[in-house]
């Protein structure tokens, strides 16, 4: 299935044009690129005429989501931290996308977040580092852990349990950070980090562990199950639209002087998840009923980014209003499900 998706009444070839001037005849690396972000990063540099390897070992990714690209990019199956670029094969960019996400899943494989955050992110820094490539970090908003200022900003140091169950994903971010800001130190590295918020749309899973909230509410609310909420409902997130979050990252990636900076990305529109899930509810016109599960352990309260320096330096703000990204990802549930 090719992706269509617009932004702003864009399509991702119309987005890929923006971007071409960047990327055309470019050699880039995505690691994690079968995963949700990963392949829309994937198809709109291959729209921008970029000539991608794409690096996964499907530990959450999905091959479905680069079929269409089969016969336009080349495809490893491999785990981030074992890869090695076939003979001197040199990059322009790498974007360093490989890691589990969603806390359920994280949980549930520690060692392999850990792991991919940190060995992995050291191995592309390697990659980056022989071959002059800029180097694009996915970092995360769970760095900020239980954050304590709202909105948030780029200097906030974070809220975070070291040792806590979801410290494989937290901390191992932080450490990915602070490797790539060494490489950068060290080096004179071309790094760059987004802290990315919670993103969905179109790719994202709404299956077992791997099932984020709004993602898991939506397909719910389609069977008319239980919405399944973890604590009050009270706790705050700030959803992005897909294709909002790839631009932003892509603006930053092609940023003439931005080394070794670290930048928010995400909407700063802060919802309850209780009020998530009612307006899910209502938009599915679903006969769900909502219940109630324990809280996960240091699961934030609030989460809600400060986006002003996105907006300055990268010229970058969201377009897409929740309601117009929640219509996007229950059509194409209803079609995929």
């Amino acid at each position: 299935m090719s992706l269509q998706t617009p932004l702003d009444a864009k399509s991702a070839e119309t987005l890929g044009r923006e971007f071409s001037q960047f990327f055309d005849n470019r050699r880039v690396l995505i690691t994690g690129a079968a995963g949700f972000l990963g392949s829309w990063l994937t198809d709109i540099i291959v729209q921008a005429n970029g000539l991608v390897d794409c690096v996964d070992n499907l530990s959450t990714g999905k091959r479905n989501n680069l079929e269409h690209l089969k016969d336009r990019v080349n495809i490893f199956f491999s785990d981030v931290e074992k890869f090695s670029p076939a003979g001197a094969q040199k990059y322009d960019y790498i974007f360093h996308f490989s890691s589990r996400a969603s806390p359920e899943e994280y949980q549930e494989h520690p060692v392999d977040t850990l792991e991919a955050n940190s060995t992995g992110t050291r191995r592309m820094l390697e990659v980056a580092r022989n071959c002059g490539a800029t180097l694009v970090f996915a970092s995360t908003s769970e760095i900020y852990g239980d954050a304590q200022v709202i909105p948030t900003p780029e200097t906030y140091f974070g809220n975070v349990n070291p040792i806590g169950v979801r410290s494989c994903y937290d901390e191992g971010k932080r450490f990915g950070e602070a490797l790539c800001m060494a490489f950068f130190r060290s080096y004179q590295l071309k790094v760059r980090i987004p802290r990315i918020f919670n993103t969905y749309g179109e790719r994202i899973r709404e299956d077992g562990i791997y099932a984020r909230a709004l993602p898991r509410f939506v397909k719910q609310a389609l069977n008319d199950e239980l919405i399944t909420i973890f604590g009050d409902g009270n706790q705050t997130r700030s959803f992005c639209y897909v294709t909002d979050t790839i631009k932003g990252i892509l603006k930053l990636a092609t940023h003439e002087s931005i080394d070794g900076e670290v930048f928010n990305i995400g909407n700063p529109h802060e919802i309850t998840i209780v009020s998530l899930a009612a307006k899910i509810i209502e938009m599915t016109q679903s006969k769900s009923k909502i219940t109630y599960l324990p809280a996960m352990p240091d699961d934030p309260r609030r989460r809600m980014p400060d986006i002003s320096k996105a907006k300055r330096v990268l010229g970058w703000t969201p377009e897409v209003d929740l309601d117009y990204g929640l219509g996007r990802i229950i059509d194409y549930f209803r079609k995929n499900s």
